[in-house]
């Protein structure tokens, strides 16, 4: 296949891509889908069926750290702190192929169960109660949603269910936007990787305090179900519970944060979608919301062999840019896949992923989101845009720093 003239220079940190992908991702879906990108020396896939694909192929690598660590990191001239940072992100378990990933993953699904996160419901929504009182409480009609609402509750949130005490969590907010840069970072912010490693070696120094007081003192919270979390043949190290413990913590509300955000946006321009929402959102408009503009922009991989795709030579050690986003709006597998609806049905989105790195946090997105969003366009009457929001300028994902809003006040 030929690329299209023009796509060359295709870019998904442009202003204009950050603050709306979809135009460019359809263009490339269309005319270029395996793109390769000079600009970030990887290359770019955006049709569903080759995305899904991909995304079950064991050549198409999760284990992205450890080789860049090795390359990068392990020199006597390397950034002690950067090294140690990249070493807790290691053994995420977002980061590993199996076997290791289907251990941890096996060992925190232990903890991380469908009923722990079913008992959080009411708390989910006293929260957001108390959250939505402050915003009214201060009586001007003007909010920013993603500093007074969608990141607070679903940074309280994992920060409860892990055990965090609550006069804590304010330290979080500073701790998960400095880990950002690190992890989702825009591959042309020079600063990243000295503010992550900095939040990195600060938020894990306070894990492992933590850890250290919960294994003296157990609780009824996740952080001592992980410490605990073991079958006859393993159990978590003290580094993997730390390591996950940042995971949670910062994936734990991260995505979620924009998907309240970005479905409270969609919404706000589409009034007849909005009126169908009453009471709390079902999971399959939760999951319209996450197909429609969701937080997963693309997915890294590195190629551990050569792969031929749509007639595209990509080689051993290429990295590779999965797009859900692009593939969540595919015509050829979506019905005016452009057009939020949320009584559709049917058709699989790849918000949460697929295969063996499907989300497992994904039933407290969508609990969350379905009791957030109805109950944020329910208190704050007349909810609309009051400016341009403004969106994280990252390629992996996409979500919102400030998404400023006005309100019927009385």
């Amino acid at each position: 296949m030929t690329p299209m003239t023009g796509l060359e220079h295709a870019d998904l940190l442009s202003d204009d891509a950050v603050i709306d992908p979809y135009p460019l991702l359809a263009a490339l879906r269309e005319h270029d889908p395996v793109h390769w990108s000079t600009r970030y020396r990887s290359w770019f896939v955006t049709r569903y069926d080759d995305v899904t694909a991909a995304l079950r192929d064991p050549r198409f690598s999760s284990d992205r750290i450890a080789p860049y660590r090795r390359a990068k990191l392990d020199g006597p001239d390397a950034d002690p702190e950067l090294r140690a940072a990249f070493g807790v992100l290691e053994d995420w378990m977002v980061f590993k192929d199996p076997p290791d990933h289907r251990r941890l993953r096996r060992l925190l699904a232990r903890a991380f169960t469908p009923r722990a996160v079913a008992l959080m419901a009411p708390r989910i929504r006293v929260i957001a109660h108390e959250l939505l009182d402050d915003v009214l409480a201060v009586g001007s009609g003007e909010s920013d949603l993603v500093r007074d609402f969608a990141y607070p509750l679903t940074a309280s949130v994992i920060a409860e269910m892990l055990g965090v005490p609550k006069q804590d969590r304010e330290q979080f907010k500073d701790w998960s936007d400095q880990i950002t840069g690190l992890v989702f970072g825009g591959l042309g912010n020079t600063t990243r990787h000295d503010a992550g490693a900095r939040g990195m070696r600060e938020l894990t120094d306070y894990l492992g305090r933590l850890v250290a007081d919960h294994e003296q003192h157990p609780g009824d919270d996740l952080l001592t179900a992980m410490i605990s979390a073991r079958d006859d043949r393993d159990a978590l190290t003290p580094d993997e519970v730390i390591a996950t413990g940042v995971l949670l913590l910062f994936a734990g509300h991260e995505t979620t944060t924009s998907l309240i955000g970005t479905g409270l946006l969609a919404l706000l321009g589409d009034p007849e979608q909005r009126d169908l929402v009453t009471g709390t959102l079902d999971d399959g408009a939760v999951d319209e919301l996450l197909r429609f503009d969701g937080p997963a922009k693309t997915v890294a991989r590195v190629l551990v062999d050569d792969v031929e795709l749509r007639g595209r030579s990509m080689h051993r050690g290429d990295r590779v840019f999965l797009s859900p986003a692009s593939a969540n709006r595919d015509p050829s597998v979506f019905e005016r896949p452009d057009v939020l609806d949320l009584t559709r049905t049917g058709e699989r989105h790849l918000g949460f992923g697929i295969g063996a790195h499907f989300c497992l946090g994904a039933p407290l997105a969508r609990l969350e989101t379905g009791v957030a969003v109805p109950l944020a366009l329910e208190r704050l009457p007349g909810l609309r845009l009051a400016a341009t929001p403004q969106w994280h300028p990252v390629l992996l994902s996409r979500g919102m720093e400030r998404f400023p809003v006005r309100f019927d006040v009385g």
